[in-house]
């Protein structure tokens, strides 16, 4: 790490001696992390403190995405994976392709199902409890994690009931864990250009709360690299950090790279940065915001390198800034591939543990709650 002397021409002598002392960051040592013109000195600060939870660690799960359906009684401008029913490329599974899609695994069962889709309009909360229950007879020793905070604000409207109440039900269907999904940026007025008809971020967090509070984990996010400026990243992230204060269920925190490709806001950027002569994103951007995040959020455990969203190549980087989780297997994804993401669509357990080795770290496997699994479970043919 670079020295004090070195930090304090920087403007940030406070910051590195609160990351060293192992205290909380303020939001504005954020803001300055932000600013700061040396971003291998922020990375530095950030693999210290991610160095001190972890040590080399780094961890990946064997799971599978399942993207249930796009069609959506919402219309976010930052998404091209909706669609209204009956439009081209809409889609819903059936409970039968859900749970082929469980099984199929090679012989090699998942430690992690992840499904999350749309508000679809039709499909009811008690469809979703029979699949889960199914899902749970064919793959019992997987962890189920399922929908948004805003699809269960969606059923609890559907049903008339409170949010607490969908997720008793879904606890009891066999879920475990949200997905974290849907955070978007909690500036309300960012909100209200980006995706107008989605919750807010004081329901956002509420509804958390309220899964934490019957015992059920969560990841949280950011959808960050549009329209929100660097104060609304700062001030999201001391958000989530205040409600992990009062509530304790975030496992992870996910930076979701904004895809600026085939949707609304993406062609509005695009004609704004034509006119501006400005470029709207960047690697360097990504990983500074991945830093900030784990100097920032000193109580939520992990901090996630999607690799969906930000590349491979980008992620491995930002195990070197202060991830230490680079998702998983994954085998099937649309939200992100539909909006330009042009990663793979799978990674094997071996390409993982080969991305981790890379960067002279170890690799860790582990279920949806970050448990590490035995050696024996779940083994992959490496061949």
């Amino acid at each position: 790490m670079f020295d004090h002397a070195h930090y304090a021409r920087l403007g940030l002598e406070k910051t590195y001696e609160r990351v060293l002392a192992g205290t909380r960051l303020t939001p504005e040592d954020g803001e300055a992390l932000f600013a700061c013109p040396d971003i291998h000195a922020v990375g530095a600060l950030a693999f210290h403190a991610r160095a001190r939870l972890h040590g080399d660690k780094t961890y990946f799960v064997r799971n599978r995405h399942i993207n249930y359906s796009n069609v959506c009684v919402n219309n976010c401008r930052f998404c091209a994976f909706r669609r209204d029913t009956g439009d081209d490329g809409a889609f819903t599974l059936s409970r039968e392709d859900i749970v082929a899609r469980a099984l199929d695994d090679g012989g090699h069962p998942f430690a992690e199902i992840h499904v999350v889709g749309g508000c679809h309009p039709d499909l009811s909360l008690a469809w979703f409890e029979e699949v889960f229950r199914a899902l749970k007879d064919v793959r019992p020793r997987a962890i189920l994690k399922a929908f948004t905070v805003a699809e269960i604000h969606h059923f609890a409207r559907q049903e008339a009931c409170g949010t607490e109440a969908v997720l008793r039900r879904l606890k009891n269907a066999g879920v475990a864990m949200l997905t974290g999904g849907g955070a978007e940026i909690f500036n309300p007025e960012v909100r209200r250009r980006i995706c107008p008809e989605k919750i807010s971020g004081d329901d956002y967090l509420r509804i958390a709360g309220e899964a934490h509070g019957l015992g059920m984990a969560s990841n949280c996010s950011m959808l960050f690299g549009h329209i929100e400026s660097h104060k609304d990243r700062v001030m999201h992230l001391c958000a989530l950090r205040e409600q992990q204060d009062k509530s304790g269920g975030f496992k992870c925190f996910i930076p979701l790279a904004f895809q600026p490709r085939h949707n609304e806001l993406a062609r509005e950027l695009e004609n704004e940065s034509a006119r501006a002569g400005l470029q709207t994103d960047t690697g360097l951007d990504r990983l500074r915001t991945i830093a900030v995040a784990r100097l920032l959020l000193d109580n939520i455990p992990h901090i996630k390198a999607y690799w969906v969203m930000l590349g491979v190549k980008t992620a491995q980087a930002a195990l070197h800034f202060g991830a230490d989780d680079l998702d998983g297997t994954i085998m099937e994804e649309h939200i992100g591939h539909m909006a330009g993401a042009d990663a793979a669509q799978a990674l094997t357990r071996r390409e993982l543990e080969d991305m981790i080795r890379g960067c002279g770290l170890t690799p860790v496997n582990r279920d949806a709650l970050f448990n590490p699994l035995p050696k024996e479970n779940f083994q992959e043919a490496r061949a």
